[in-house]
C-alpha cells in the first residue's frame, strides 16, 4: 500500500484549513510535518496557531516542527528549510498552500492588499519552491504540490477580481514552468484545486460565500494524498481537480465530504 510514512512535508499555511487537513492526512501515515505559517498566537478572527496544529499532527501519529514563517521573507523561508533539514534529514514534499485573497474589483483593491496577494501567492510559491528544490533533488520521490487553479484564461474569471486572479494564476504558472524545468530531475510539480467551495476559515469572511454549500477540507487532503503517493517521475505538470483524483482512485461516494448533507454544492471559482 502507498504511504507517506517517514516522508517530510514542508507545508505553508498549515495553521488551519486545507493546509492543516493535508498535514493531518499525512500524519496518519507517520509523516514528518514542517508547519511553516505566521500564526504564533491566537488570531482574533481565525482559529488555530502553529502550536495547535503541531499538537493535532502529533496526536494523529506524525512528527511536527512548527516554525513561524512569513513566506514573503527570504530569510525566514530559507531558515525554516534549514531547520527542517536539520531536524528530519531532508525534504521530500513541498505543499504550497498559503494564499491571500481579496475578491475585489480594481478600484476597490488597495495596493497594500495587491502587494500582499502578489507577495504571498506568487512570490511565496516561487520562493518556497526555490528554497526546497536543492533538497527535493536528493529525495527518492520528490513532489511539489501547489493549491492553485487550472489555467483558464477567460476574461470572465478576471473581470470581477483582477488582482486575485493574477495572483492565483501566477501560482499556476509556477507549476507549468517548474514541471518542465525539473522533469528530468524526477521532481513532480503539480497543482490541485477543488471542484466545489471548501469550508475554510477564509470562506467564512467572504460575503455571500454560502459555506453551507461547500465541502470539508478533507476532500482536498485525501486528493493530495493520492497525488503525493504517486511516482513523481510519471506524475508531473498536471492541474488536478480533487474529485477527479478521487474518482481515478475508485472513490465514487463523496457525500461524506459535504458540510450540509444533501445541499446543492457550489462550484469553486475559476472552474466553468
Amino acid at each position: 500500500m502507498p504511504t507517506l510514512s517517514g516522508k517530510t512535508l514542508f507545508i505553508t499555511g498549515t495553521s488551519r484549513g486545507i493546509g492543516l487537513a493535508i498535514a493531518l492526512r499525512a500524519a496518519r501515515d507517520g509523516a514528518n510535518i514542517v508547519i511553516a505559517a505566521k500564526t504564533d498566537r491566537p488570531h482574533p478572527k481565525l482559529p488555530g496557531t502553529i502550536h495547535t496544529a503541531a499538537a493535532e499532527i502529533e496526536a494523529a501519529g506524525g512528527k511536527a516542527l512548527a516554525i513561524v514563517t512569513d513566506i514573503r521573507s527570504d530569510e525566514q523561508v530559507y531558515a525554516a528549510v534549514e531547520q527542517a533539514v536539520q531536524r528530519f534529514g531532508g525534504i521530500d514534499i513541498l505543499v504550497n498552500n498559503a494564499s491571500a485573497i481579496s475578491l475585489t474589483g480594481t478600484l476597490e483593491t488597495p495596493m497594500k492588499r495587491f502587494d500582499l496577494m502578489m507577495g504571498v501567492n506568487v512570490r511565496g510559491t516561487f520562493l518556497c519552491s526555490q528554497a526546497c528544490l536543492p533538497h527535493l533533488k536528493k529525495a527518492a520521490n520528490p513532489h511539489i504540490l501547489t493549491l492553485s487553479p487550472p489555467l483558464n484564461l477567460r476574461a470572465h474569471w478576471f473581470a470581477p477580481h483582477v488582482a486575485y486572479s493574477i495572483a492565483k494564476y501566477g501560482m499556476s504558472l509556477c507549476v507549468l514552468g517548474m514541471a518542465e524545468e525539473f522533469r528530468s530531475a524526477g521532481i513532480a510539480v503539480n497543482a490541485l484545486w477543488p471542484r466545489t467551495l471548501i469550508a475554510t476559515a477564509a470562506l467564512q469572511v467572504i460575503p455571500g460565500a454560502e459555506p453551507e454549500r461547500a465541502r470539508k477540507p478533507e476532500i482536498v487532503a485525501d486528493a493530495a494524498w493520492q497525488i503525493l503517493t504517486r511516482d513523481s517521475r510519471t506524475t508531473t505538470g498536471n492541474f488536478f481537480i480533487d474529485e477527479e483524483v478521487l474518482a481515478a482512485a475508485g472513490v465514487s461516494d463523496l457525500s461524506g465530504y459535504a458540510v450540509t448533507s444533501g445541499a446543492e454544492l457550489r462550484t469553486d471559482i475559476f472552474l466553468d
